[in-house]
């Protein structure tokens, strides 16, 4: 009995650990790209696209894609927002687990959106590259795997 009561606290630790990463890193709305990390000038693939030698044509196509996303997933953001913005104050003294809860799940629910529209996005996106640029973007994507993600600047 012990154990599993164990277990069902680490999995809400876990959980709830989870939730308040994405929604620090949802705090600050949709990305000014489409993406977390940079870009290089026109090449629309992050970080990972730019030795891809894309075609004007290509930059164009996965431009319009992207912005088609932007556009689809504004919605989506805004109610996260919305859903922050209405949340209770833990410290105020008066918890509602219930409010807490249902308010995590609303969030996770638009997350769980977000991330299926991203790869729905990046799948339209492979469609658009030849056989070689997808090769070379998946060992750019696997060398960054390995290294892992760049420190997070300093900040003041």
């Amino acid at each position: 009995m012990k154990s599993s009561w164990k277990k069902f606290g680490v999995s809400i630790a876990v959980a709830g650990a989870l939730l308040m990463a994405a929604s620090v890193v949802f705090s600050q709305g949709p990305p000014p790209d489409g993406f977390r990390g940079g870009r290089g000038p026109g090449d629309g693939l992050g970080p990972f696209g730019r030795d891809l030698n894309l075609t004007d044509e290509q930059k164009t196509q996965i431009k319009k894609i992207q912005d088609s996303f932007r556009a689809a997933d504004k919605a989506l953001f805004d109610q996260l927002r919305t859903l922050r913005e209405g949340e209770p104050d833990p410290m105020s003294g008066a918890f509602d687990e219930t409010a807490v809860r249902a308010a995590a799940e609303a969030r996770a629910r638009i997350q769980i959106d977000l991330e299926v529209s991203r790869a729905r996005m990046m799948s339209q996106i492979a469609a658009v590259l030849t056989s070689e640029q997808k090769a070379q973007f998946a060992a750019r994507r696997k060398q960054f795997e390995r290294q892992g993600p760049p420190p997070p600047p300093d900040r003041p």
